[in-house]
């Protein structure tokens, strides 16, 4: 497929990747109150919070009535805007009083402080990369004439805004190489603006396109097709309901006004199209999705043919479809129809019934994660246990070649064109720097083509990979990390860290962060719950609505297994996870809150009632359920960490995390969250909240606002677990 580089799509929650009432007395109105609490930190602080307006407000779902104290904070206005302030206030202070605060900053600034390269990619006979030179908050794109050539800078964002919060979000090359269209996002929101420049001069031209969103721009002729949504209602635009994706094209020169429209959908107002050409522009492909769980349609439409319209292959949205070429008038598709673990098929659009379908490389043991073609070869990756294998077929799909991988990790890249000899990979693992190398198609050869030099020993550490028992049986993998030599005595910090949905499998990669956790004697675990991708659509599935318990169920199996198994203890464990991994920590501590001395949920989906009514929210309805539903509500409701913090449960130390800016996961779900845990927890551990002002989900954060944050919160993991690091420095 035509290349385009998606920066800040990836990740958590993947975009198409979210009770007893108080004691406190009602005004004479019945429509609100007002609530304080005090808590004492482990350092003996008090902790005023802010005075939190409650309102009389209850929803009433299939008879039964919900209060919704906090509704108040799902609109941004100047009310919301003062409690923020006071919320990040308190917890700003209560970081100032951790003597060891700034030393952690200063180390993690120390080992973050070095060259981060990526891997090249070719255009026109050129080259590209993207580089940090260490401490930039954005990376800049370099171009290279030959491998061999002096870089030159190509494109660099941090020039973008003067605080490093606008971020290169998508680039895609003409075909020709004249242009470049580029998109950028302020604030970390998914709101993306693009433009056109000239490839050879770097002269940016007057197009504008403005509220794009989950799209990239593919290129066709002397334009290109991107989706859209119409603009969002003023003053709103971060929590509106996004509805109604649109396709259009962009000829380069013209105002957004006289874009063409391709297609639209007026029946279906929760469906998003996702337009890619191939790399010959012959056909336009559509990726039709209805929500974040995977599944797709496919249309497509045949470029070369005047009369050809928007045509579906596949119209049902019960499997997922990737194009990831074409040959000739058929194209290549991976797929997991009737391959819960995926398949590699070549069908003929005109005749597009399974039938029809010709089976290019059969589904395995292991999950095929990624397919690319290059210099006459189908390379594919595969994963195994979370861990990577790349196998090398002929177009046919016949086995030619198994890679040699330096270690047990994690591949990513292997992008090019069918004429491309040689494609860039990147290897990366849990204490491995990304790495980047080069193979050689033709000749089957891999070479390190650069190295990636950290300021940490990363030979003092092991992994190990264990199998542990959820609760109704189910065997489920785990990653630990630690320095050699561990002691297993129960006293050892650790931080166990998962995410469980979406399909979305986590496998090892490296961290600037986590290494300075691991030096100072901490350990490391991260297991592969069910939800994710690791052993196909059935993991998946397992932990899909109605089944998210087993996620929670195998997250809290993970917790027991690491202090029964001597890693640690209740005390010197902490939890984290993002966005779905946000919500997975919410619910481990309502359900088990003795389980854990702290507990780190970062943008979290905490209000399981309500994720559905704001952005992009609808389409994780097949992942979760919607509260619309009565048997899907008593499921949200049984798990919802919103729903059940119970009055005087001492819960354990609490540092949500979100930002102002991030319309994926509204951030009034962390302030409803806090808000009532600050309401309702016991005295004894603190319940703060830290909101990122200019940030959004975390794609494109810059580089201090990321390094404050991990200083911020291992500050406070260490603090309530009762230790200083550098106690003897």
């Amino acid at each position: 497929m035509k290349k385009t580089n998606i920066l800040l799509l990836a990740g958590s929650l993947t975009a198409m990747s979210a009770c007893k009432t108080s004691n406190t007395e009602t005004t004479a109105s019945g429509m609100e109150s007002k609530t304080t609490t005090e808590t004492t930190t482990s350092a003996a602080t008090t902790l005023n919070y802010p005075d939190t307006k409650k309102i009389d407000h209850v929803d009433d779902y299939f008879g039964m009535r919900v209060a919704d104290p906090y509704r108040w904070q799902e609109t941004h206005d100047g009310e919301l805007d003062s409690w923020i302030e006071q919320e990040n206030k308190v917890t700003q202070a209560y970081f100032s009083s951790i003597p060891f605060r700034d030393k952690i900053k200063q180390r993690l600034t120390e080992i973050w402080n070095y060259p981060k390269y990526g891997a090249p990619f070719k255009e026109n006979g050129k080259y590209y990369f993207y580089k940090n030179d260490g401490l930039q908050n954005q990376s800049v794109l370099y171009v290279q004439e030959s491998l061999e050539a002096e870089p030159k800078v190509f494109f660099d964002p941090n020039k973008l805004s003067d605080d490093g919060t606008v971020a290169l979000t998508a680039l895609a090359f003409s075909d020709d190489g004249k242009y470049v269209a580029y998109g950028t996002a302020s604030g970390g929101s998914d709101w993306n603006t693009y433009y056109v420049m000239e490839a050879a001069t770097g002269k940016k031209l007057d197009d504008g396109i403005e509220w794009v969103k989950f799209s990239g721009p593919s290129w066709y002729k002397d334009g290109f097709f991107y989706s859209r949504y119409d603009a969002p209602t003023e003053g709103n635009k971060l929590a509106n309901k996004n509805e109604f994706h649109k396709v259009y094209y962009h000829k380069v020169g013209t105002p957004q006004s006289e874009d063409k429209l391709v297609y639209e959908d007026k029946q279906h107002a929760l469906r998003n199209f996702y337009g890619q050409t191939t790399d010959d522009e012959r056909f336009l492909i559509l990726n039709v999705s209805e929500g974040a769980s995977g599944a797709n349609a496919l249309y497509y439409k045949d470029l070369t043919d005047a009369k050809s319209t928007i045509t579906p292959i596949v119209e049902n949205f019960e499997s997922e479809y990737n194009v990831v070429d074409n040959f000739g008038d058929k194209l290549l598709v991976m797929t997991n129809k009737n391959a819960p673990r995926y398949r590699l098929v070549l069908l003929d659009p005109e005749k597009p019934e399974e039938q029809n379908w010709e089976t290019v490389i059969p589904e395995s043991s292991n999950v095929i994660t990624g397919v690319s073609t290059a210099g006459g070869r189908i390379i594919v990756t595969y994963m195994k246990d979370a861990t990577s294998e790349v196998l090398v077929f002929d177009t046919s799909g016949k086995q030619l070649n198994k890679l040699e991988l330096p270690a047990i990790g994690s591949v990513g890249g292997f992008n090019g064109e069918k004429e491309d000899k040689e494609v860039f990979f990147t290897f990366t693992s849990f204490t491995y720097p990304p790495t980047i190398y080069c193979y050689d198609v033709q000749n089957n050869e891999v070479s390190l083509f650069r190295k990636t030099e950290v300021n940490v020993d990363t030979e003092a550490y092991e992994t190990k990979q264990v199998f542990y028992t959820s609760k109704d049986g189910t065997k489920v993998p785990m990653f630990i990390v630690h320095k050699k030599g561990l002691k297993l005595d129960g006293s050892n910090p650790t931080l166990l860290y998962a995410y469980g949905g979406f399909n979305i499998s986590l496998t090892p990669s490296f961290s600037v962060s986590n290494m300075l956790w691991l030096e100072n004697g901490g350990v490391y675990a991260l297991p592969n719950l069910r939800g994710g991708g690791e052993y196909g659509e059935e993991w998946h599935k397992a932990g899909m609505t109605p089944n998210k318990q087993n996620v929670f169920d195998d997250f809290i199996a993970a917790a027991e297994y690491l202090i029964s198994e001597n890693y640690t203890s209740s005390e010197k464990l902490a939890v984290s996870g993002g966005s779905n991994g946000g919500l997975l920590v919410g619910a481990f501590m309502t359900q088990r809150p003795e389980l854990a001395k702290v507990a780190l949920p970062a943008v979290g989906v905490m209000d399981m009632l309500r994720f559905h009514k704001f952005t992009i929210g609808w389409a994780w309805v097949p992942e979760y359920g919607s509260s619309d539903n009565e048997a899907q509500f008593k499921n949200l409701y049984a798990f919802s960490p919103l729903h059940n913090i119970k009055e005087g449960v001492k819960y354990p130390a609490t540092l949500v995390k979100t930002a102002d800016h991030d319309d994926r996961v509204v951030p009034a779900h962390s302030f409803k969250f806090i808000s009532t845990l600050q309401e309702k927890g016991a005295p004894g551990n603190p319940y703060l909240i830290r909101v990122d002002v200019r940030a959004g989900h975390g794609a494109g954060k810059p580089t201090s606002l990321v390094i404050q944050e991990a200083a911020d919160t291992w500050s406070f993991v260490y603090q309530n677990m009762g230790i200083n690091p550098y106690l003897n420095q």
